[in-house]
């Protein structure tokens, strides 16, 4: 939910405020010295959701005495507060941010990635829009000196267009400038060295031309050769660019502080990286286990999604083993730490994602490939035009006019765009179907697939328990169950709760009503006592049907696919409502889409072996398997590659990341979680599963047209070379021509978003895509 300005839920901020003690002790060592001079403190603040949230924690800081700056990044959810050395105490920072309503913990910033991606788009962006405003002011001069202005007219624009032209060339001109000397430097040649020196010697002849009064000047080639391929290389970095690394999502699960608590009972805050194994750390409700360990005191409900994807929480209590990452729901335990940070399940997971986006970078484009050849080819082809012409005795000049139209008209604008353009159009066609493409590179891998792994819960069912069958209680026991319900914060409560609002019954009214960490909600009727929980504790001993599963929350029983919640009141037999996750209404209909496109297909789900036998019987996929981890889910991947198959994983849950990272290339709905939306390179924003085939078929098409427009990059190039080597191309006709090929393979991209309907039901992407979009 969002918090529009007005701070975190109030169930969040109860919880912040419910952080004891107040001003706990800070570990120096989250202290930095920042550039300035100025100590600086980094806080991750994950109920951070919005500008109000932004200007209100920053705001309540910025009022602190001895703060000088505090900036907060909505992305990242950090805040950086700099403060002179000892005017204030960074616990006092911490604690202030808490009674502001928001969660915060200190957090190393050497954790961060650099923003040098971030950087580079708007350096090409700004390049972008300072070429096209030189280019159009320049084509318009251009326009006047070929209509016929006299000659002192026509030096005048020469000399104006030299004054917009040459600027705006040096400053657009440096992301190509510096590669090209990058290159130059190593000893080596790239692409941007030969159409470095295109624009460099159509500006520099340009100039010379003008100096001398010639009847001829090219800076509206120079320019606008400049615009055309920074158009190419924009679209290629926003196709190309990976939302920030999944690792950094991470850190709103990664509790990078620890509350560690000393043989005299005090607790300190220290960095979770300085906890070793065997000491004592304290986790409040609602907190992040910072570390893998053993309960040693107390008793929760945890939610374990991030590990197992299943949304229904388990029960810890002494001698329960935790993971870092997971969430401590309902009481405040204490864990003895049985591994350090780096050895952690969540930094496990963290390593598997790791490796498999550094295993995705092989994929490189035909264009890419070409690029290895293109470079010594054109500077070849130049000098060798320059050396002929100078042989059959043309003068320099003239030569080096040639070779600067020969350098011009080989440009790779067509074959640059060739991939980008394509990926451009089928990433709108898709977006009005309902899928966001974050990454074009993986339309040429989502063309090439030929099976498609589905995860459980949450992706082909709703991940949302609804009531199965109709529970044999009265409408008095309904309402009991309502009232206890409604004050839990268990799935499964939850859900009953919603249930009985469905049906218009108004809970109860009790006493006394209070929560059981681990077992259920507990009130009094008048003189009985109403528990709603586990099989066991709700019956108060008495066996029951789903009481040898009591070490599952709430009774989940795992029997079939249902889960269950029991209630009692004392005199009366104990009542059971079951729920089941339901499949999503087109997970059947795109199942028997995929199959009749040729495809395999697979499920693998962290959940009970006979719930995923059960959906994967009424979805009629034959094979499946249950109980996986997300270290077993991207062997089975590492598996599938090895015999040659390249799939497609669709899954929404964290545990799913990893999978989804490793896999040839990945799917992801809206409602995933945010960490899955950055490791996938789709997400489905219509909230439907259909557009998943719409998707492969609409990659199959675009890498149709690929083919065709390399094929038309090298027509054009085996008929415009010759005409430039034989000096019947000048630089402006040169970029004339080059600039009408990437038309051309422009206008042949833009088939393919024939046809394309707009999705049935559009819905806005989730605030991790809305985030990373701004």
């Amino acid at each position: 939910m969002s918090c529009c300005g007005a701070g975190p839920s109030i169930a969040a901020a109860e919880i912040a405020r419910a952080r004891a003690p107040a001003e706990e002790s800070v570990d120096p060592s989250f202290l930095r010295e920042a550039k300035d001079g100025l100590s600086e403190l980094t806080l991750i603040v994950p109920d951070m959701h919005c500008a109000g949230c932004i200007s209100k924690v920053e705001r309540s800081v910025k009022a602190v005495e001895g703060v000088e700056r505090a900036r907060a990044n909505l992305t990242a959810h950090k805040l950086i507060i700099g403060f002179a050395e000892g005017a204030v105490e960074p616990e006092r920072l911490v604690s202030t941010v808490r009674r502001a309503g928001y969660e915060a913990r200190p957090v190393d910033p050497a954790v961060f990635k650099n923003m040098a991606d971030e950087a580079t788009g708007t350096e090409l962006i700004r390049a972008l829009a300072v070429a096209g405003f030189a280019a159009g002011n320049v084509m318009l001069l251009s326009v006047s000196v070929w209509s016929g202005a006299d000659a002192a007219t026509r030096d005048l624009f020469h000399w104006i267009s030299a004054m917009i032209a040459l600027p705006a060339i040096a400053y657009a001109g440096r992301p190509f400038f510096r590669s090209a000397w990058r290159a130059l430097s190593a000893r080596s040649l790239n692409m941007d060295v030969p159409i470095s020196l295109a624009v460099i010697l159509a500006a520099t002849m340009s100039l010379f031309e003008t100096i001398v009064g010639a009847e001829h000047a090219w800076f509206d080639a120079s320019i606008g050769l400049l615009f055309f391929l920074l158009i190419g290389r924009v679209l290629d970095f926003r196709m190309r660019g990976v939302a920030r690394a999944a690792a950094t999502r991470l850190l709103s699960l990664s509790a990078d502080s620890a509350r560690i608590v000393d043989e005299d009972g005090t607790t300190r805050l220290v960095r979770t990286g300085a906890v070793k194994p065997g000491a004592v750390v304290e986790v409040a409700a609602g907190e992040r286990f910072p570390l893998d360990g053993i309960v040693v005191s107390g008793a929760s409900d945890v939610d374990k999604s991030p590990l197992t994807g299943e949304p229904l929480p388990e029960r810890a209590g002494p001698g329960a083993g935790v993971f870092a990452g997971t969430l401590n729901l309902t009481g405040p335990v204490r864990v003895k730490v049985e591994k350090e940070a780096a050895d952690s399940l969540l930094a496990d997971i963290i390593r598997l994602m790791e490796r498999a986006e550094a295993g995705k970078g092989r994929f490189v484009s035909i264009a890419d490939r070409a690029a290895r050849l293109y470079a010594p080819a054109v500077h070849a082809l130049a000098a060798g035009t320059i050396l002929f012409w100078l042989f059959i005795g043309v003068g320099w000049h003239e030569a080096v006019m040639i070779a600067v139209a020969v350098l011009i008209i080989t440009c790779p604008c067509a074959l640059g765009l060739a991939v980008p353009a394509t990926q451009v159009v089928a990433s709108g066609r898709l977006l009005r179907r309902g899928v966001i493409v974050k990454n074009g590179g993986a339309l040429e891998r989502l063309a090439g697939i030929d099976t498609v792994v589905f995860d459980k819960t949450g992706t082909l069912t709703s991940g949302e328990p609804a009531m199965a069958g109709e529970p044999k209680a009265r409408a008095e026991d309904w309402a009991l169950a309502a009232a206890l319900a409604e004050k839990s914060r268990h799935p499964l409560a939850r859900a009953l709760a919603r249930e009985a609002a469905a049906r218009g019954i108004a809970p109860a009214a009790l006493d006394e009503v209070r929560e059981e960490p681990g077992s259920g909600m507990e009130g009094m009727a008048g003189a009985a006592r109403i528990r709603l929980g586990r099989a066991g504790w709700a019956g108060e001993g008495e066996r029951h049907e789903g009481e040898r599963h009591e070490g599952e929350m709430c009774g989940q029983a795992a029997r079939g696919a249902h889960s269950e919640i029991w209630l009692h009141r004392e005199g009366a037999a104990p009542l059971v409502f079951r729920f089941v996750d339901r499949l999503r209404p087109d997970a059947a209909e795109l199942v028997k889409r995929l199959k009749t496109m040729g495809l395999s297909v697979m499920l693998l789900s962290g959940d009970r072996e006979a719930a995923v036998e059960a959906v994967a019987a009424e979805l009629g996929i034959a094979e499946w398997r249950g109980r996986m981890s997300p270290a077993d889910k991207v062997a089975e991947l590492e598996r599938l590659k090895a015999q040659g198959q390249s799939a497609l994983m669709v899954g929404d849950g964290i545990n799913d990341a990893p999978a989804l990272a490793a896999a040839a290339v990945s799917i992801s709905p809206a409602s995933g979680s945010d960490i899955t939306q950055v490791a996938a390179d789709f997400v489905l924003s219509s909230g439907e599963l259909a557009p998943v085939a719409e998707a492969v078929t609409t990659a199959r098409r675009a890498r149709r047209i690929i083919v065709e427009n390399f094929a038309i990059a090298l027509g054009y190039n085996a008929i415009a070379v010759p005409v430039a080597v034989a000096g019947f191309a000048t630089p402006l006709i040169a970029a004339i021509a080059m600039s009408s090929s990437s038309i051309l393979v422009t206008a042949n991209a833009l088939r393919l978003s024939l046809g394309a309907r707009p999705a049935r039901r559009p819905a806005q992407p989730a605030p991790a895509l809305r985030q990373a979009a701004a």
